[in-house]
């Protein structure tokens, strides 16, 4: 599955299991780290630990395994890396703490035509 396939699979799967404030940066350009931050919050570390575990899940059906994962005793933040696409899940108070966009400022937004194409 090419990056961006990866990505719209995501915020698809995320915005079905109701994940809020969904965003996609475009780090090509910008990092050797991967082509993709995926973004999004869960209203609760519950919720946050089932996006994670349902995009895990869906992802390995498909044959697609993260290199690693991160944060999923705390639940406060999970990272998921899928190599090209990084996903970071976070509950609100943690991604309002770190802000990633405002870090990844010089980064493109992926707009939401672009995503759901």
């Amino acid at each position: 599955m090419k990056s961006i396939e990866l990505v719209k699979f995501t915020c698809k799967l995320l915005d079905t299991k109701k994940a809020t404030d969904i965003a996609v940066l475009d780090i090509r350009k910008l990092s050797s780290l991967g082509d993709y931050f995926v973004v999004a919050s869960g209203i609760s570390t519950i919720h946050v630990k089932a996006l994670a575990g349902e995009l895990e899940k869906k992802l390995a059906d498909q044959g697609i395994h993260p290199r690693r994962v991160e944060g999923e005793k705390s639940a406060v933040w999970i990272l998921l890396d899928y190599n090209d696409v990084i996903i970071h899940i976070f509950n609100d108070e943690t991604r309002n703490f770190y802000c990633l966009e405002r870090l990844w400022g010089d980064a493109p937004r992926l707009d939401e035509k672009d995503i759901k194409q």
